[in-house]
């Protein structure tokens, strides 16, 4: 039987801009592809200033992969090239699959705090160019029960916990998401693949994970766990706010320029030489 996880990396975010100014943390980037696999990309927005990020996410391209945002709180409009448009709230998720292209925006609106993520998961080479595919997941969509192991609450977006199902199905990489929210003390565990890929992305609290000799008291942090049976992990004295992802790795060569995530260097100019051409969206998306 594979051990219990340990702690393998810590990832501080870094302060940013992005889209048209936004102000974020970015937590993954294209320096972690190897180690987080099939995760690409992690970016935290928490403020209650508007101006950080109400310049939004103008019409940009997408390309082979998924992007998920998951709100804890605020407001976001979106709208595509497909004709496709909506907002997301607090404790709502979109989970995006980009397939073989799409355009579109994302536009924060003024609120009292914008907290949430927006997270890249990668496609494998075999889905790449599937046709595009939103999932607007309602906060009532979305189950939420009990800490099997302690108090506090898991909030399923996808996957499993016990015998609760997440609503985000179908997807590219077989791929589990949940949201923790624990009081104080409140050991949290979950059974993982042996091999899968398992991080923690630790919002807002404190935490201490098998393997450790100290809480991870910098949030926002991702924490990545060896290969095992398993994680554990305890809520610090004044609790914690964090999500748990757990994806299979693909194992496959990444090629990345900005909104677009293919295979080789080929395919990229493939993609952008499309974008100019106004081909891009393919006939039938």
């Amino acid at each position: 039987m594979e051990p219990m996880r340990i702690v393998k990396k810590r990832v501080v975010g870094q302060r940013t801009r992005d889209g048209a100014g936004v102000r974020l943390t970015r937590v993954l980037s294209w320096r972690d592809t190897e180690l987080f696999d099939p995760f690409l990309m992690l970016d935290f927005f928490d403020s209650t200033d508007p101006r950080d990020y109400q310049a939004g996410f103008p019409w940009h391209p997408h390309r082979g992969i998924e992007t998920v945002t998951f709100l804890a709180e605020g407001r976001i409009e979106h709208g595509d090239s497909l004709g496709n448009s909506g907002v997301i709230g607090p404790e709502d998720c979109q989970w995006m699959t980009a397939g073989g292209g799409i355009i579109h925006q994302e536009m924060p609106k003024p609120c009292n705090r914008m907290l949430g993520v927006q997270l890249w998961v990668n496609l494998p080479a075999s889905r790449k160019m599937i046709p595009p595919e939103y999932r607007d997941l309602r906060k009532e969509d979305i189950p939420v029960t009990s800490n099997r192991t302690g108090g506090g609450t898991v909030r399923v977006i996808a996957g499993s916990y016990f015998e609760v199902q997440g609503p985000a199905r179908h997807l590219g990489v077989h791929t589990c998401m949940l949201e923790l929210l624990l009081p104080g003390d409140a050991p949290f565990e979950l059974e993982t693949p042996p091999h899968a890929t398992v991080f923690a992305f630790l919002e807002e609290g404190k935490a201490l994970f098998a393997g450790e000799a100290g809480p991870v008291d910098v949030p926002p942090v991702a924490v990545l766990f060896e290969d095992g049976c398993g994680i554990k992990c305890k809520a610090g004295p004044e609790g914690a706010r964090m999500l748990i992802l757990t994806g299979d790795p693909l194992h496959e060569p990444v090629a990345w320029r900005g909104p677009i995530v293919m295979n080789t260097e080929a395919e990229l100019d493939e993609a952008f030489a499309e974008l100019d051409a106004g081909t891009f969206i393919r006939a039938g998306a």
